[in-house]
């Protein structure tokens, strides 16, 4: 079987290996040159996947997994397409459906009968059938159900473990017909293998549900509950604040009864998925008072942990202030909407002098993007902020020596459970 992936992103990419692994003849897509001559070198791309290397390394020389600019080509020689193109929002928080648009166009033009094209893109409720559907119907003359075949799977992993992540969750598929889903059931059964999980409703691997839509709303449930639940804890750690008690110490009682879940509180939540998804939700469904609440919430933390820095430190103006870990979650080295940059922000619009550390960064990477990183020499930093929970941090502080000016860490993910790595170095937390 041929199958072309269309973007050979961080999670495309590792997809497309995962096909060929299983025996098909994989085209990969990206209108980025120069991924798609590394993928044909053997060499990945973007680093710290694991064993991408491993897997790019022999496919490249048995020519299992061929990369190229050109989509249109790749998909007609293909059986199967699957689209892994980001979405993202724009200013207005309305979806910017420009890139996969364009790639959706190209997958019209080599669309051929009999091939399936499914959607793994986290996508707004309807999308898959309403508009790609259409657009593929158009420029091909072509019938979906009949000539050819549409499916949407929402994608369910995390970089730096989708092929450990590919196995471990069930993979959810909708048609926009039966026999769309039908098709995609089969195709993801033949190239994808599942743990067993025991604990589930039902078994895990290919789970159909009845619609595309419904498929959608999947990924869109599971993050936007996630977004939610960080909203929760994080108005538990404001109200903490207020009454001087610890939230972590709460939520540990509280979740020792197994009905209650709630997450941890924070300085921001990043990544590509949870501030993104719930606003596709919204965009759906903009009477969700609840998901606009937790998402306000969540983009306000970083202003809220300045707040605590005001009133416990007092005026940063002409303060030299160290931000620990620019990433978005720890030991992954990825700058998706992290909470580092509005920090930044917010601090420099304050007065302070800022510079930033993070253990998976060069200098120069820090610098393009606009983060100055902090020099070898810590002795004239006033307060250190910590954004990202890297476990080096618990030696990089232990050395009290290097932090003669030191006065307070503003602990934003509860690195240190609220004791001081510093003695004589006062410690806040964010509910704490």
């Amino acid at each position: 079987m041929n199958v072309t992936v269309v973007g050979l992103g961080k999670i495309g990419l590792p997809l497309a290996v995962q096909f060929a692994n299983k025996g098909a003849q994989v085209y990969g897509a990206d209108i980025n040159q120069t991924t798609v001559d590394l993928v044909n070198q053997g060499r990945e791309p973007f680093p710290e996947e694991h064993n991408l290397q491993e897997y790019l390394s022999k496919l490249a020389e048995t020519k299992k997994l061929v990369a190229s600019t050109n989509t249109t080509d790749c998909v007609s020689l293909s059986e199967v397409v699957v689209v892994v193109v980001p979405l993202f929002v724009n200013e207005k928080a309305e979806p910017d459906f420009s890139a996969i648009d364009s790639a959706t166009i190209d997958i019209a033009k080599g669309l051929k009968k009999g091939t399936l094209v499914c959607y793994e893109t986290t996508l707004p409720i309807g999308t898959t059938r309403n508009r790609f559907t259409k657009t593929l119907e158009s420029i091909s003359n072509l019938n979906v159900g009949e000539d050819f075949f549409v499916a949407f799977s929402p994608e369910r992993v995390l970089t730096g473990r989708v092929f450990s992540d590919l196995r471990k969750y069930p993979k959810i598929v909708g048609g926009v017909t039966p026999k769309c889903a039908t098709i995609a059931e089969n195709f993801y059964k033949h190239h994808l293998d599942f743990d067993l999980r025991p604990e589930l409703s039902k078994k895990n691997g290919v789970w159909v549900l009845d619609s595309s839509e419904s498929a959608e709303f999947v990924k869109l449930a599971e993050t936007t509950y996630r977004d939610v639940n960080i909203g929760l804890a994080n108005q538990f750690a404001k109200f903490a604040d207020k009454i001087e008690v610890n939230v972590y110490e709460i939520l540990e009682a509280a979740n020792s009864q197994p009905f209650s879940n709630i997450h941890q509180p924070g300085v921001a939540v990043g990544g590509h998925c949870i501030p993104i998804y719930p606003k596709f939700y919204l965009w759906n469904d903009s009477s969700a008072t609840l998901v606009s609440s937790a998402r306000e919430t969540n983009e306000g933390m970083p202003a809220y942990l300045l707040s605590k820095i005001r009133k416990n430190f007092g005026e940063l103006s002409g303060k030299m202030v160290l931000v620990l870990g620019a990433s978005y979650r720890p030991h992954v080295k990825e700058l998706a909407f992290s909470g580092v940059f509005e920090l930044h922000k917010l601090l420099i619009n304050d007065g302070a002098t800022v510079e930033v550390h993070d253990p998976l960064f060069s200098r120069d990477e820090l610098a393009k993007v606009g983060l100055k990183a902090v020099e070898s020499e810590t002795s004239h930093i006033d307060v250190i902020v910590i954004h990202t929970a890297h476990s080096e941090y618990l030696e990089f502080l232990s050395h009290k020596e290097n932090f003669k000016s030191l006065t307070a860490i503003f602990d934003g993910r509860n690195l240190f459970n609220g004791v001081s790595p510093i003695s004589g170095v006062k410690i806040y937390g964010i509910g704490q």
